[in-house]
């Protein structure tokens, strides 16, 4: 089957929706939680009652049963009014439901992935830690069993969605020394004992989305809440950050998107040398190539969302699209920016709330760098080119 990057219109009404959503109920918004930083719980639930918790997960487990187009379109239409509502979707569908969809036993699906896919409660993902981010297998989490259950110490840094989660998939190692092949996932609800909250981190952008770290003391976790088979936890998170990564590509056209808006509603109206500057060519040009990168990358993240939904490994098309989806965001922010001149570099002006969020979807999920790495390991294999 050939990609084909024609919207249905199922696809169309969701886009129609999620964008009279994200312009009435969560634009208002925006500006006042990148102040407060406070979680935006009320987006959450109201984003769940359009069914946007739990997008591609059947029906028979309480999700919308939309396929990974569908979701892109609904990140970025949220992420295009407010980047942190837009992780907190992302990591609960992609990074949370996701895995426990693919990898969860039936008894795992019934009591986790209902309620968090209908929007009930709030699920996070912990695999960084302070000494290991890109490079995954140095994790130094322990996973030891004794009887009916594992105990789990160590230290996440970074967890999205972490202040209010209630249910976070943590890595963690039965032998260190075996690297990847020692990781185990586990489903570790908030209130078993020996899990608490860290300090939260203070982000230069996405400041709404509940970062902290999550320290684990000899966190006891019933043998039953192994996600997968015993070792397979590498496997579960390289997998799980290839949707994660569809999702980041999706949440960066939603800001770079933005950026477009606010330049050309700007650019119409300011005046320089007795016309708007949107007569500028120089002003032109930036806006010419702001639009032209925006749409390649909205059709790199449409075919890897294709990809994820037809095929059995989409590594290569989920890293070309968060890498190009990134960077374009990053260059349509800056130049949202520089078009503004001054008034960019206030906070009275969106653009410089969409610079600062811009600059973490080169980052979290996989920099720029290892999807890099990720490409050319794919295409020296043999893909497509």
């Amino acid at each position: 089957m050939a990609f084909d990057c024609t919207l249905s219109r199922e696809q169309e009404m969701v886009r129609e929706t999620v964008r009279a959503f994200a312009e009435d109920v969560l634009k208002p918004r925006a500006a006042a939680l990148d102040r407060t930083r406070e979680f935006p719980h009320d987006n959450y639930r109201r984003a769940a009652a359009l069914n946007l918790t739990g997008m591609m997960v059947p029906e028979a487990y309480g999700g919308a049963g939309f396929d990974a187009v569908s979701y892109v379109i609904a990140i970025e239409e949220v992420s295009r009014a407010c980047a942190s509502t837009g992780v907190v979707l992302s990591v609960n569908n992609s990074l949370f439901c996701g895995p426990i969809l693919k990898y969860g036993s039936e008894e795992q699906k019934r009591r986790y992935l209902v309620p968090h896919a209908r929007g009930e409660r709030i699920g996070a993902y912990c695999l960084t830690e302070p000494g290991s981010g890109s490079d995954a297998a140095a994790l130094r989490t322990s996973a030891v069993r004794r009887g009916d259950r594992y105990v789990l110490s160590g230290n996440k840094v970074f967890v999205t969605n972490g202040v209010a989660a209630h249910t976070f998939i943590v890595y963690a190692t039965i032998d260190a020394k075996l690297r990847h092949r020692g990781i185990s996932a586990f489903i570790v609800e908030r209130d078993f004992p020996g899990l608490r909250t860290g300090k939260p981190e203070h982000k230069m952008g996405i400041t709404a989305s509940g970062s902290v770290e999550i320290v684990l003391e000899a966190c006891e976790v019933p043998a039953g809440n192994l996600l997968g088979a015993e070792g397979e936890g590498f496997k579960i998170a390289m997998n799980t950050l290839d949707g994660g990564r569809i999702g980041i590509a999706a949440q960066a056209l939603g800001i770079g998107a933005a950026a477009l808006e606010e330049s050309l509603a700007y650019s119409r109206s300011r005046q320089a040398f007795g016309a708007p500057i949107a007569q500028l060519q120089a002003i032109q040009w930036k806006l010419a190539d702001m639009a032209t990168e925006l749409e390649a990358a909205r059709l790199l993240a449409y075919r890897a969302a294709w990809a994820r939904d037809h095929l059995e490994r989409y590594s290569l098309e989920a890293s070309m699209a968060k890498l190009f989806a990134s960077e374009a965001c990053m260059r349509a922010a800056k130049e949202g920016v520089q078009i503004h001149g001054g008034y960019g570099y206030i906070n009275e002006y969106t653009v410089e709330r969409l610079f600062r969020d811009a600059k973490i979807t080169e980052i979290y999920e996989g920099t720029s760098e290892i999807q890099r790495l990720v490409i050319a390991k794919e295409i020296l294999k043999g893909g497509p080119a």
